[in-house]
């Protein structure tokens, strides 16, 4: 440490070109860092284990129907305290590129009282349960498409077709608007939630059909027991299922686009990649600059270890003060990405397993960059550095 100050006046030799180097480290290592939150948050769904509310889907696909038929099944299971059930519409309103605007879901009894982070008036609600072609829209869905209550919308469907008209478009009457109960959920606010009986009734095909269950147990301790249970109803069936938590199921859902921990992978890849080219032109500039104050110092008594050390001390110093900075920012804005994705994804903290690579990867690039511009530092002979001088 009696040579930081030292290391510390050769950083900075170069203010301008230090201060570019050291922002190009703190943002690849500010992505390394949210990256990595992505990637543990999609390759690591949580256990079942301790929650409430169990999502019930097929084995076989996250868009394979479930038959009604298991619903008294799964209500007559020992610790399941309620049970509802859902279905993915897929349409749009208006414009086709509408259709990310708003998602549309069509929703058994109890789908409201089992959800209660959607609030939503009682006088609307009362007005919900008895309009047949009723429905329900998201806070920010309504203000994003001019959408407002009393309204009569048509929604063209991509996927089940309307028996009494031929027609892919179904018509609804806004009847409320729900707010998210706290703001990290707003993400929910771009639904419309539209009566099973309604849609089960009108489409062309499908009947009898639902998409998935969502069941509350009694006892959240249970939870792992229950979801055993459930599956088991369906074991060895054309239909299985898989009980999970809600948030694994939108993580699974997410995670059809393609293999997230890949993309991320080669992503990081290919920043750190040119992170080694950046830093490695910095440090090689930065000690071809200053041949002549490396031979003084060999001049003074510095050994060639010496010269070696501080040279490889520099590059990683300039690594690690720019990738620690990073991470920290990273750390400071997950939050704001897990309230962005409103509840649907939980992007982990930066933990002690993250900061430790994250500090091994700055000192590895540090060492990778500077071993070059040292071994020339240290092979300098005095009387060639100095020739001319």
């Amino acid at each position: 440490m009696k040579y930081l100050h030292l290391i510390w006046a050769a950083l900075f030799r170069r203010k301008t070109r230090t201060v570019f180097t050291l922002l190009s480290v703190l943002a690849a290592f500010l992505l390394f860092g949210m990256l990595d939150a992505v990637r543990t948050a999609f390759t690591a769904p949580p256990s079942a284990a301790g929650v409430s509310r169990l999502f019930v889907g097929s084995r076989v696909s996250i868009i394979q129907s479930l038959p009604q038929s298991l619903l008294p099944q799964i209500q007559a299971l020992p610790g399941v305290d309620e049970v509802t059930y859902a279905n993915w519409f897929g349409g749009y309103y208006q414009d086709p590129k509408n259709v990310n605007v708003m998602f549309q879901i069509a929703i058994g009894p109890q789908y409201l009282d089992m959800h209660p982070e959607f609030v939503l008036p009682p006088a609307q609600r009362k007005a919900f349960d008895e309009t047949r072609a009723g429905a329900v829209i998201g806070d920010t869905a309504a203000r994003a498409l001019g959408i407002k209550v009393g309204d009569r919308i048509p929604i063209r469907g991509s996927i089940f077709t309307n028996k009494d008209s031929g027609e892919t478009t179904w018509t609804f009457d806004i009847v409320g608007i729900f707010k998210a109960a706290e703001e990290k959920q707003r993400g929910f606010e771009n639904q419309l939630l539209f009566r099973w009986d309604y849609f089960d009734e009108g489409r062309a095909f499908g009947e009898g059909t639902v998409g998935w269950y969502i069941v509350r147990v009694s006892d959240p301790g249970e939870s792992e027991k229950v979801a055993a249970a459930i599956d088991a109803l369906s074991a060895n069936s054309d239909h299985e299922t898989s009980s999970q938590t809600e948030q694994a199921a939108n993580l699974a859902f997410m995670k059809q686009i393609g293999d997230i921990g890949l993309i991320v992978g080669a992503i990081m890849a290919a920043v750190f990649f040119t992170l080694i080219l950046l830093t490695g032109n910095t440090m090689a500039q930065a000690v071809r600059e200053r041949i002549p104050e490396l031979a003084v110092l060999k001049t003074l008594g510095f050994t060639n270890r010496s010269v070696l050390g501080l040279v490889l001390a520099e590059s990683v110093l300039l690594v690690v003060l720019g990738g620690a900075i990073g991470l920290a920012l990273a750390q400071v804005m997950l939050p704001g990405l897990n309230a962005a994705s409103g509840g649907r994804v939980n992007f982990p903290p930066i933990g002690a397993s993250t900061w430790l690579l994250g500090l091994a990867l700055m000192v590895g690039i540090g060492l990778v960059v500077g071993v070059l511009p040292a071994l020339r530092g240290m092979r300098l002979r005095i009387v060639d550095a100095l020739a001319g001088r």
